[in-house]
């Protein structure tokens, strides 16, 4: 896989409510999804699926400050391929449960 689609992003809206942004892996999410933040070393594990954990490192303090207060991420996993506009379409979306 290319450097490019192993990057992520977090959103946070007016409501301090954090969204993970990534690109769509191979396979489903499971329904099981969780993620483990590790604050000091600013890093987390993400276990998308029984099969599949995605190692997240440099989260940003505002972030973390953002999801201790959290019990769910919601996560959005992006189309590898653009639409005419130069979009990625959201492939999966689902909640993942936060462990600090």
């Amino acid at each position: 896989m290319s450097e490019t689609f192993e990057t992520f992003d977090f959103l946070v809206n007016d409501e301090d409510e954090v969204m993970l942004l990534l690109y769509e892996r191979e396979g489903e999410p499971g329904s099981t999804s969780h993620i483990e933040f590790d604050i000091e070393s600013k890093s987390a594990l993400l276990f998308r699926s029984e099969n599949d954990v995605i190692e997240l490192e440099d989260i940003p303090d505002n972030i973390l400050d953002s999801i201790q207060d959290a019990d769910k991420l919601l996560i959005c996993e992006l189309s590898k391929e653009q639409d005419e506009d130069g979009d990625n379409a959201i492939r999966y979306a689902y909640e993942a449960d936060i462990n600090l």
